[in-house]
C-alpha cells in the first residue's frame, strides 16, 4: 500500500499570525529589563528561528548584550510568559481552512513542522481550532535537531507516515526554505509571513501571497501519484 502525499507547514507565519502575542511577549522582558519596547510592525520579522532567537534578535536591537546563562533564564521566561498569553491575538491566516480542506480532498496528509517548542505549537493549534487536522505536529525540540537541518523536515515526514518522494514544504522564512532544499523537498514561500529577505529572493520553488493559491502551487510541484 502507498503512502500518502504529504503537505508539511510551518506555523508562526504561515498557518497563524502570532506576532502579536509573540512579541508581545517580548516586549514584557524588554519592559521588565528596563529596555525600551519594539513596535510590533518592525519586530515581527525578528521571528522565524524559535524564542531563543527571537530574543537574542530582539535584545540586540535594544541595545543589550546577553550572557549565554542570562539568555537561558530569559529563554524560560519568555516561555512561561507566552504560554499564558498564547493566543491572545493569534489568528489563523485567511482562506487557511478552505486550503487545508482541499489538500485534504486531493488526499493530502497534513502536518506542521516549527521552531515553536513542541508543546507551546500542540496548545496554540488546538486553540486555534486545528490541532486535529495534522497527523503529526513536531517542534523545535522533538528531535535532536530543528530547521534549517533537513531531518526537520524528513523526520516529520516520517512521523506523520507520509510519503518523503510526494511531500511539500509551506513556509515563511530562510529556515524553512533552507531546510526543504536541503531535504530534496519542494517549497511554497508566503510572503505574508515572517522574514527580513523577501521570500521571492531565498529560492523557493513557488510563492504565493494568498491562501487560494495554494493548492494550485502544491498540485504543480508534487506528483498526483506514486511512482
Amino acid at each position: 500500500m502507498s503512502l500518502p502525499p504529504i503537505a508539511v507547514f510551518d506555523l508562526d507565519g504561515t498557518l497563524a499570525e502570532t506576532a502579536g502575542d509573540l512579541i508581545g511577549t517580548l516586549n514584557a522582558l524588554l519592559t521588565r529589563e528596563g529596555l525600551p519596547e519594539l513596535p510590533l510592525a518592525e519586530a515581527r520579522d525578528l521571528i522565524g528561528a524559535g524564542a531563543k532567537a527571537l530574543i537574542a534578535r530582539g535584545f540586540a536591537v535594544a541595545g543589550a548584550t546577553l550572557t549565554p546563562e542570562r539568555h537561558d533564564q530569559l529563554f524560560l521566561d519568555f516561555i512561561a510568559h507566552y504560554g499564558r498569553h498564547i493566543c491572545e491575538k493569534s489568528y489563523l491566516y485567511p482562506g487557511l481552512i478552505e486550503a487545508l480542506d482541499r489538500l485534504e480532498a486531493e488526499g493530502f496528509r497534513l502536518a506542521v513542522c516549527t521552531n515553536k517548542v513542541e508543546g507551546l505549537a500542540v496548545d496554540l493549534l488546538e486553540k486555534l481550532g486545528i490541532a486535529g487536522r495534522f497527523a503529526a505536529i513536531c517542534g523545535r525540540e522533538t528531535f535532536p535537531f530543528h530547521k534549517p537541518d533537513p531531518r526537520h523536515i524528513t523526520q516529520t515526514i516520517a512521523r506523520a507516515g507520509g510519503d518523503p518522494a510526494r511531500a511539500v514544504m509551506v513556509g515563511d522564512s530562510r529556515a524553512d526554505i533552507d531546510a526543504a532544499k536541503a531535504a530534496g523537498v519542494p517549497v511554497v514561500a508566503v510572503t505574508f509571513g515572517y522574514t527580513d529577505t523577501p521570500v521571492d529572493q531565498l529560492g523557493p520553488d513557488r510563492v504565493i501571497s494568498d491562501f487560494a493559491e495554494l493548492v494550485g502551487a502544491v498540485e504543480a510541484l508534487v506528483p498526483r501519484k506514486a511512482a
